[in-house]
């Protein structure tokens, strides 16, 4: 019989609604708390979202409440640290928004924070529950493109001030870099079909000359080489100052066939040979929050929760493996040169 899981949400923007929707969605999950940092109307809440919700203004007070058991934090990255910690500390399980932190020395922080307090995290790569790698990474463990030597995933989203993202992903201080305010999802998708053992990166930074995007304190396009352990080569480019429509970009070549897309090329099916077979997937489409599979992850989440042990394809153990990269991307494109993982902590 599957547990009951109250949870408390931190932040209260255009993230925090979607997840507050996914959680309610989940057979476990049901959202009793919000806290934000401006006064929030308990009635319109409960309105909003169904059910029962609590306003609280100081973080300190819901995490002191014995009856909330998950936390998920979609605050700006800049207080995940602290939050995520305290949150750890009072002995609740962990939803934290990406990106986990914005330096190698907090994301550590909060993952021992985790380990030493015995609770579960799941970190917000949703992607890895979209139709599109649910399947790529089923197509791939099936062997049908064999063994991969080469893949790229890359992503393409224009964030301008179109974008509610653009109002504080402008700053070093909350965006960080463009891996960490929006890439990472790239990266973390090509490390889950590529694998986790990237041994040295080089990366290169370049930014557009539009005027939207000067705003911006950090490169906005970054093209990361990845180098793993078993000779295999990887490419990640993170465009966040394009002018054009979303695009997730996957290309994986292997040793009996290629992925493309939504598309796949392999020897073993005796196809036509100079086609490609369309595969009946959903692609990641869209950087609109309430797009994303979060709904999926959650129950994931909390179904792993029932059995006492990590979510298989999102946990905290599986993201610090994925950030650790991601620094040692933005080292190489800073310091222009390539970076050993070994670097990183």
């Amino acid at each position: 019989m599957n547990k009951s899981y109250n949870v408390g949400v931190i932040g209260y923007g255009w993230a925090a609604q979607a997840h507050i929707d996914a959680i309610n969605g989940t057979t476990q999950g049901n959202v009793v708390a919000v806290f934000s940092s401006r006064p929030l109307d308990e009635a319109e809440l409960s309105k909003s979202h169904g059910g029962q919700i609590r306003a609280y203004q100081r973080v300190e007070d819901m995490l002191a409440d014995p009856g909330i058991d998950v936390v998920s934090i979609t605050s700006y990255p800049k207080q995940h640290r602290e939050q995520a910690i305290a949150a750890a500390n009072a002995g609740k399980h962990i939803i934290l928004e990406k990106p986990m932190a914005l330096n190698w020395e907090d994301c550590s922080a909060i993952y021992d924070a985790v380990q030493a307090n015995g609770v579960k995290a799941t970190v917000c790569f949703e992607i890895r529950h979209i139709s599109q790698f649910l399947t790529t990474t089923s197509l791939i463990e099936e062997g049908l493109i064999g063994d991969i030597h080469y893949g790229e995933i890359d992503y393409y989203h224009g964030i301008g001030p179109w974008y509610g993202q653009y109002r504080w992903n402008t700053t070093r201080e909350n965006g960080g870099s463009s891996l960490l305010s929006a890439g990472c999802h790239a990266l973390d998708a090509l490390m889950l079909c590529m694998g986790n053992d990237v041994v040295e990166v080089s990366s290169y930074a370049t930014t557009s000359k539009n005027d939207i995007f000067q705003k911006y304190e950090y490169p906005t396009s970054t093209v990361s080489i990845l180098k793993f352990a078993n000779g295999a080569v990887g490419k990640v480019a993170s465009i966040i100052d394009c002018l054009q429509p979303y695009y997730f970009h996957t290309h994986l070549v292997g040793s009996e066939g290629s992925i493309l897309d939504n598309k796949i090329y392999s020897s073993k099916l005796h196809l036509r040979d100079k086609s490609w077979t369309e595969l009946p997937i959903a692609l990641a489409d869209s950087g609109d929050v309430h797009d994303h599979p979060y709904q999926d992850q959650f129950q994931a989440f909390f179904d792993a929760l029932d059995e006492g042990r990590d979510t298989e394809r999102t946990s905290i153990q599986e993201a610090i493996k994925t950030f650790k990269v991601l620094f040692a991307c933005d080292k190489s494109a800073e310091e222009g040169r390539p970076v050993r993982l070994a670097e990183i902590g």
